[in-house]
């Protein structure tokens, strides 16, 4: 099969923007955010303005460099050179294969609605999660186009259900269930400041579309334009059914919903709307394990065409797939989910899962730094300077915000998390140096 076969489109590289973004957890975070009151629906705006700004800084910065893989990492270190790029790539990565292991979890929670087994039996849960793991690991193995079908159909499935409780859930909408404007007794600049931490992690996969950047037809137009639409698309969807729910659900029946869509689905659909939505969340998370399993090979092969992870991540298969970074990003999520049904071992899975937040956070500060950077160094923009450094400023104040706001334990293990790369890289510039 020749390269050209096995590039994808807009299509199926705007469903891998949505697909990676809506996960399982925003089909519980409305119930979460009705604790705060109706405030809630500002720190969805502030938080989606930071997203809108990073989306099109990844979106400019694909248009400068042209068919590379790697996205923030391949971003990061030709703004700021070979140590930045691998400790960017470093914490990507770690977070790629850990979120993996904790969206397996997810998945099987969810499908715990239907086969409620799922929730005391550990081997039953155990199975159907290294099931999931190594059946999209090998989907994946199978090329990029096989997993973008994937991505491209549960994207759909998935964002069903919203489309269905935004739109009918119209009429079912009562002002009188809307919640206060804030029901914490905090300010108002503290709450909004609360709220928007809490969603900032709905957006984190903005940048999905550049990773896989060898592999897309026309890249500097397709990236470009699938990076801002799935942001722009998954921000309505967001927002608007975040509103609905307020609307639909009376405050005390919401802010205890376990699964709040679910629950507006029954009120307009019955038992069989409820079923529905909770097919919807079980298709949302096979979906973004699937993208970030695609994700988690294509970042660690473009890492090491650059000499800066080990050659064998560099491997593809027939199909142009990094057979070698899925099978190792499939062992390391594997036994991060088999973390979480061991005793004893609980307290460690939930440790590894928040030190891998500031990792995750990180390539977009370093992303928005380098956009400036490399406009000056190659002289683009220069018409428009002022607009360029004000994007970049504007994208790198927000990325650090969001840093500060994960809180300093998850910073300071971030930090040791990125400590701990530092011998590797350097192992691997000695490695290469014995090579030239």
């Amino acid at each position: 099969m020749n390269a050209k076969s096995q590039k994808i489109g807009l299509l199926t590289a705007t469903s891998l923007v949505i697909g990676n973004m809506i996960g399982v957890g925003i089909f519980v975070l409305p119930a979460v955010l009705s604790n705060y009151g109706s405030i809630s629906l500002l720190g969805w705006i502030f938080t989606a303005t930071g997203a809108l700004i990073l989306a099109k800084i990844f979106s400019n910065f694909s248009k400068i460099i042209v068919s590379k893989s790697g996205g923030p990492y391949v971003y990061s270190k030709e703004g700021f050179g070979d140590f930045i790029g691998f400790l960017v790539a470093w914490g990507y990565w770690i977070a790629c294969w850990v979120g993996n292991g904790a969206i397996a979890i997810a998945v099987i929670g969810a499908a715990s609605f239907f086969v409620p087994e799922l929730a005391t039996n550990s081997v039953l849960s155990v199975s159907l999660g290294l099931g999931l793991i190594w059946l999209f690991t090998w989907i994946n193995s199978r090329g990029i186009k096989e997993s973008g079908k994937v991505q491209l159909i549960t994207t759909i499935i998935k964002i069903l259900p919203l489309i269905f409780i935004i739109i009918i859930g119209l009429f079912f909408f009562k002002m009188d269930n809307f919640p206060a404007f804030n029901l914490t007794g905090e300010s108002n600049f503290s709450t909004l400041s609360a709220v928007a931490t809490l969603t900032l992690y709905a957006f984190l996969g903005i940048e999905c579309a550049t990773i896989p950047a060898g592999d897309i037809e026309n890249p500097e137009k397709t990236i470009p334009r699938a990076t801002m639409l799935g942001t722009i698309i998954t921000t309505v969807l967001y927002i608007l059914g975040t509103i609905v729910l307020f609307g639909i659900l009376p405050l005390d029946v919401l802010q205890n919903s376990p699964a709040p869509f679910a629950e507006a689905a029954k009120i307009m659909g019955g038992e069989y709307g409820g079923y529905f939505v909770a097919v919807g969340v079980i298709i949302s998370g096979i979906g973004v394990l699937n993208g970030w399993i695609l994700v988690t090979g294509q970042i660690s092969m473009a890492t090491a065409k650059d000499d800066l992870f080990p050659d064998f991540f560099k491997k593809e298969n027939k199909k142009g797939a990094p057979i070698n970074g899925f099978l190792i990003g499939g062992v390391l999520s594997s036994i991060v989910m088999l973390m979480n049904y061991s005793e004893g071992l609980v307290e460690q899975f939930e440790f590894i899962v928040q030190l891998t937040v500031l990792v995750a956070l990180m390539p977009y500060l370093f992303t928005a730094a380098s956009y400036a950077l490399i406009v000056i160094e190659k002289k683009l923009h220069t018409k428009s300077w002022i607009k360029t450094f004000v994007l970049s400023a504007l994208g790198f104040i927000y990325s650090l915000w969001a840093i500060y706001g994960s809180g300093s334990d998850t910073v300071y293990y971030g930090f040791l998390l990125l400590l701990i790369g530092i011998p590797v890289y350097v192992y691997m510039k000695w490695i290469k140096s014995k090579k030239d």
